[in-house]
Order: C-alpha cells, then sequence, then structure tokens
C-alpha cells in the first residue's frame, strides 16, 4: 500500500516559518515527481510546489520566493520550506506522488497549516 506520511504543520504567527515533511517509500520516492497542495475552505485545491526526480521544481506565484521544495533521497522525503507566511497561505497542505510514466497519483491525509496571529 502506498503510504505519503506527512508532518510539520501548525499554527504560526504571520511572517513566521513552517517546514513540512512528507516520507514515503523508496520505490515511489525514486519513480514519482512529488509535490505540495493546497486547499481553504470552500476553495478548491490548488497546487503550490511540485519537484520531479531531476530536482526540477515549479511554484504557484502566490509563493515564490517565500517557499522552497526540496527532496532528501537518503530519507525517501521531499519538504516545504514555508517562509514569510501570510494569513493566506492558511490551508490543509498535502503532499502528493505522481507517476511519471502512467495516470497513477496517490494523497496524503493533510496537515493543518493556520497562519494567524
Amino acid at each position: 500500500q502506498v503510504q505519503l506520511v506527512e508532518s510539520g504543520g501548525g499554527l504560526v504567527q504571520p511572517g513566521g516559518s513552517l517546514r513540512l515533511s512528507c516520507s514515503t517509500s523508496e520505490r515511489i520516492f525514486r519513480l514519482y515527481a512529488m509535490g505540495w497542495y493546497r486547499q481553504a475552505p470552500g476553495k478548491p485545491r490548488e497546487l503550490v510546489a511540485t519537484i520531479t526526480g531531476e530536482s526540477s521544481t515549479n511554484y504557484a506565484d502566490s509563493v515564490k520566493g517565500r517557499f522552497t521544495i526540496s527532496r532528501d533521497n537518503a530519507k525517501n522525503t521531499v519538504y516545504l520550506q514555508m517562509n514569510s507566511l501570510k494569513p493566506e497561505d492558511t490551508a490543509v497542505y498535502y503532499c502528493n506522488a505522481r507517476s511519471t510514466i502512467t495516470p497513477l497519483s496517490f494523497w496524503g491525509q493533510g496537515t493543518q497549516v493556520t497562519v494567524s496571529s
């Protein structure tokens, strides 16, 4: 069974930082592109950042310059470093694994990020 285990969410003040982690299996990590998405209440899920097995990255315009996605191949883990957090970053953040050769994709359970004073 494919499992994406997320951690690192929480409550932070505006301007603060959080680092989200998503760990998966070696098999998935090697063959899938990884990404972070988020969903705020009443809004559709949106892409935040993605990273390929070649470490090519893409970011939503709203987080460019503030968020950084990275991979740790030894730990089969993808990270999302979130700096200069804003209240509009408040959402449930989901880890995603997407096959590069098939339509298969998998989602983590989500972790709540709340940016509030």
